[in-house]
């Protein structure tokens, strides 16, 4: 770590349980920001202002007038430009010494797979189950740990899924693929503007401790939070162990 590296981390390392050797594990990571709309928005710019090494930002949509009331990588007079290429304007400005790789597509398939496995985390900031899922899959099979997001309306969740601890659940296990789930999208039923920052912001805070190997993480754990009464709470959760993407029968078949 350089002077000025030390100098503009200077607050990190004063943190105990983070210093040094923490920040420079950030400094060194790799990160795959899935989505670059409400969550993907304050969660990239929270780590690329932290120092993540080498910033991934995925989306294949464009800034859109609608998107201004969240999205706050984007601007108006960006309206129209790729999310991807526009928040690497945004990320490129809070920190020059943050690499940003823009993927200007919806990641799914082998570009998908190819992305995680080349990423030391990853945070799924989309708002589909398919994407979730298909995101979900390809973090198991390459043993990367997930931080994923969700907000709609006024209330919002975080959970982190991280396989290479002992007993972590996959998203499979909480949310199973093929159910009859309602998709929830703030396309259709709005949703509260600060919630996404606040739910970004955990996202951030999440892969932050993973990366710097500290504290807890939400692992087996949902965090949830409705922002019109500002109440939260905390619902534990255990892996499925019929799981077909994480249970034993996955398992025995990677072995």
């Amino acid at each position: 770590m350089n002077d000025q590296q030390l100098l503009r981390y200077s607050r990190h390392i004063l943190l105990d349980a983070l210093g040094i050797e923490g920040q420079e594990r950030i400094l060194d990571s790799r990160v795959l920001v899935v989505g670059a709309g409400g969550l993907g928005s304050p969660a990239a710019l929270y780590l690329a202002s932290a120092g993540v090494g080498t910033l991934v930002l995925a989306d294949g949509d464009t800034v859109d007038a609608t998107n201004l009331q969240r999205q706050i990588l984007h601007t108006e007079d960006r309206i129209g430009q790729l999310k991807a290429l526009s928040g690497q304007i945004a990320l490129a400005a809070v920190n020059p010494g943050t690499r940003i790789i823009p993927v200007i597509e919806r990641l799914e398939g082998t570009a998908l797979e190819a992305q995680v496995a080349e990423a030391d985390l990853v945070l799924d900031c989309t708002d589909n189950f398919s994407t979730r899922h298909a995101i979900n899959r390809a973090c198991v099979r390459y043993g990367r740990p997930l931080v994923s997001g969700a907000a709609v309306r006024f209330d919002g969740q975080v959970s982190v899924y991280d396989l290479s601890r002992p007993n972590s659940p996959c998203y499979h296990c909480l949310f199973p693929e093929g159910e009859d789930v309602e998709e929830m999208r703030c396309a259709v039923l709005g949703v509260f503007a600060p919630l996404t920052g606040i739910v970004g912001s955990l996202q951030a805070g999440e892969a932050l401790k993973l990366l710097a190997g500290i504290g807890e993480p939400l692992v087996g754990r949902l965090l949830l939070v409705d922002a019109l009464s500002q109440t939260w709470r905390t619902v534990k959760f255990r892996r499925d162990p019929d799981c077909p993407v994480c249970g034993s029968g996955h398992r025995a078949a990677q072995a």
